[in-house]
């Protein structure tokens, strides 16, 4: 298991050039686990630089809040745990948010599908997530089953 707050030189796709801060942690796949995720990275985004209350911490909040919740509500499998990781890129104008869970058949619509709201009660996170990062998309997780769903928010607007 990593730790919580390391410099790391690759992703989990092995991209090489990929440096910067990174949190990585497991929670488990309940609404409690979502929370202590959420906390967490309140604590890390202010640690490096991005403070309580700018309005680049609450939007990263927001995008952990719902990539995690969707985690618990969609891709919980009993017994399993959902994984976070936060990485601030070196350039210092992107950070990426991935939420990998252990469920393979339940898949988010791709970006696309979410231009225009439903009056659906489901969909609306991903919908949230969509404005506020300048992209999002989901892959398989390469270690196993499930999915990894990502967005990258510009720090610089």
């Amino acid at each position: 298991m990593t730790k919580p707050d390391s410099t790391s030189s690759s992703t989990e796709l092995g991209d090489p050039e990929e440096t910067g801060r990174v949190f990585e942690m497991c929670f488990t796949s309940t609404p409690r686990g979502a929370r202590l995720a959420r906390r967490l990275t309140a604590l890390r985004l202010d640690e490096w630089g991005i403070p309580y209350d700018s309005p680049p911490h609450d939007d990263l909040l927001l995008i952990v809040a719902e990539l995690t919740a969707n985690a618990v509500r969609h891709g919980h499998v009993s017994g399993r745990d959902f994984r976070l990781r936060v990485h601030a890129i070196d350039d210092g104008g992107t950070v990426r948010v991935e939420v990998t869970d252990t469920r393979a058949e339940r898949l988010p619509c791709r970006p696309a599908a979410h231009d225009t709201p439903d009056v659906e009660e489901t969909g609306r996170g991903l919908l949230l997530v969509s404005h506020l990062a300048a992209r999002w998309d989901w892959h398989p997780r390469p270690d196993g089953p499930g999915k990894t769903v990502w967005a990258e928010y510009p720090l610089a607007k």
